[in-house]
């Protein structure tokens, strides 16, 4: 039996995020420039992204850029933000294709213009799209994104438009990049890290973790399915105990 026979399609994480950790330790293990990795890591968006829209999940969130990001060599920057912008351009007509509506969080209006006005046309030409919701991380941090929406809520309240005595989990929820989406249910990271790295902190409060040693260039749709069975055979408990879940 294959592995995708395993998983229980009426139990599947209905929003599924993933830190695409490794591109640079895997292009130096095959003695490359990191570069190298950024693009083969590509190909791994593709596989993880159909074996997605294959199984059913609704909202896939990956990690692509960092506010922090900005931070590393300006030769390493541009070149993502090139392949950003090549690869939308070379995959759109595919993922319109296969009913996948492209979503993105973070300041992207900090992106480069031809990256932005790219990722513009994209989310325009599949918005009606009713399969997998692919959501492109870009120019994201959680702390970025939390503070935005405080900032937002606090205008609100000067303004009267909004009562602090009304303010709940609900309020700051819908002044997320996140606002139109599931929580994720599931976040994944590949390379070996145990951290989250300014990633979704809110959204993922109780989301199931799981961490492989594969970097990113190598994961495929097959350990997408690994993944996912491991989820299934856990027991969410959101506070409770397990007798209470089992009855």
């Amino acid at each position: 039996m294959n592995l995708v026979d395993k998983i229980d399609k009426s139990k599947l994480p209905q929003h599924i995020a993933i830190i695409m950790d490794g591109n640079g330790r895997w292009a130096k293990e095959h003695h490359k420039p990191r570069v190298f990795g950024h693009k083969n890591g590509v190909k791994s968006v593709r596989s993880v992204v159909e074996g997605a829209a294959e199984i059913g999940v609704k909202f896939l969130t990956l990690y692509a850029f960092s506010t922090e990001n900005w931070k590393r060599p300006k030769l390493e920057v541009t070149a993502l933000m090139q392949l950003l912008v090549n690869t939308i351009s070379k995959e759109i007509n595919d993922l319109d294709k296969n009913n996948v509506r492209l979503l993105t969080i973070g300041n992207i209006e900090s992106l480069p213009k031809d990256c932005y006005n790219e990722l513009l046309y994209a989310k325009e030409k599949t918005k009606n799209n009713t399969g997998l919701s692919l959501v492109l991380a870009l120019s994201y941090s959680s702390k970025w994104e939390i503070t935005d929406a405080i900032k937002k809520i606090a205008w609100e309240v000067e303004n009267k438009k909004l009562s602090s005595d009304s303010i709940d989990e609900s309020t700051l929820d819908n002044y997320l990049n996140t606002f139109n989406m599931p929580d994720p249910e599931f976040l994944i990271r590949t390379s070996g890290e145990h951290r989250i790295s300014n990633f979704l902190l809110w959204q993922i409060a109780y989301a199931e973790l799981y961490f492989t040693n594969k970097h990113w260039p190598d994961f495929r749709k097959e350990d997408l399915f690994e993944a996912i069975f491991d989820f299934q055979n856990r027991e969410r408990r959101f506070g409770l105990i397990s007798e209470q879940i089992k009855n």
